[in-house]
């Protein structure tokens, strides 16, 4: 359906996460991994944060959006997705910027899961004292 019409491109990424998104002139249809955004994310606030992007610039029923997600867990492919929408919409117009920066949304969030040290049980969890 959408193999050969024009679209705005970004990519957008949390912690682990990678969307590959894609913003084609359309009716406000978000689709992810080929699924429905109703039946990929099941809580409401996921699918809130990753209409943030279109609700902020007023743009909810003016594109479809296509995403491939890969990795991580259902929040931080929200959060990838965000991303990725509001760098696409830059490519779109971008006029836009001052918006999505200062709403965070071209921000990637940096906060990664902490590498497990050696010695310890997790990144900090030290093994369990044994008096005896």
């Amino acid at each position: 359906m959408y193999d050969s019409k024009p679209y705005f491109y970004g990519t957008g990424r949390r912690k682990s996460s990678v969307a590959r998104v894609r913003v084609y002139q359309g009716s406000g249809r978000i689709t992810i991994n080929d699924r429905d955004i109703d039946d990929y994310f099941g809580l409401e606030t996921l699918k809130l944060i990753v209409r943030q992007p279109l609700n902020l610039t007023d743009t909810l029923d003016k594109f479809d959006i296509v995403c491939r997600v890969a990795g991580g867990g259902v929040t931080g492919q929200a959060g990838a997705v965000r991303h990725g929408l509001s760098r696409a919409l830059l490519q779109f117009n971008a006029e836009l910027r001052p918006a999505l920066k200062k709403a965070g949304f071209l921000t990637r969030d940096p906060r990664m899961k902490e590498r497990k040290k050696y010695g310890l049980k997790g990144a900090r969890r030290a093994p369990q004292f044994s008096k005896r």
